[in-house]
């Protein structure tokens, strides 16, 4: 339930004036396309289903997304030169052994074949670490959410000089309500980032389409539950 006093942003968004106050970890945030109907089957083939080569087409879908959220700042450009740290949304360990993979690394390494400036990027599949396991964000308060991941993800030791002054984009499969993505931008802007975008193949908000670019609000954890309840 929101507060009488919360209003809306550019985008729409409605946020209490206490989150409205809060400076986000991330600058501008894009998604390929709304959470539902063939592309949410699509992501649940990958990650539920081990189908890998839907990896293929997600990727092309957030290659879309990539350049959409860089090309909407005109003929400057998103990005500044320089190479461009793409970091895929970390699992935590017992949760990749399980699956095998880590559905936001596969998709990611699929959408730089896609991209159009493609050797702006490089791949940095390890840079983030999700150091211990979270519960469902189900029910929970926009800032019980952001309590349960609180110190979940970490900047690994061995990846800490290749993060100061870079600009990170990260990456995942679902936008939900982006605590998970706040929390990853806020400790790899502590740890030297420049600037923090993200990127992912879908978003959970109803009014999403194609190429939609959005401002942060406050991801993946209810959309992965609800996931597994209608597979």
């Amino acid at each position: 339930m929101l507060s009488s006093y919360a209003q809306s942003d550019d985008d729409g968004l409605r946020r209490c004036p206490v989150c409205r106050r809060v400076e986000r970890p991330f600058g501008r945030a894009a998604a390929y396309g709304s959470y539902d109907g063939g592309l949410r089957e699509l992501i649940h083939l990958l990650k539920f289903n081990g189908v890998r080569p839907a990896a293929h087409v997600l990727g092309r879908m957030l290659a879309e997304a990539i350049t959409a959220l860089e090309s909407s700042f005109g003929d400057a450009g998103l990005f500044d030169g320089g190479s461009i740290a793409v970091v895929p949304v970390p699992l935590f360990k017992a949760k990749r052994r399980q699956r095998r993979f880590n559905q936001a690394e596969l998709i990611a390494r699929a959408a730089l074949k896609f991209c159009p400036a493609r050797a702006r990027f490089q791949l940095v599949p390890d840079l983030l670490v999700r150091t211990r396991d979270t519960h469902s964000q189900i029910g929970l308060t926009n800032h019980q959410r952001r309590a349960n991941l609180r110190g979940a993800f970490a900047v690994a030791r061995a990846a800490k000089a290749d993060i100061k002054g870079r600009e990170v984009l990260l990456v995942d499969d679902v936008y939900t309500t982006g605590t998970t993505a706040t929390e990853c931008a806020r400790v790899l802007r502590r740890a030297g980032a420049s600037r923090v975008w993200v990127a992912t193949v879908a978003r959970t908000l109803k009014l999403a389409s194609n190429y939609a670019e959005f401002r942060p609000e406050e991801p993946e954890e209810e959309a992965e539950v609800e996931a597994r309840q209608a597979v």
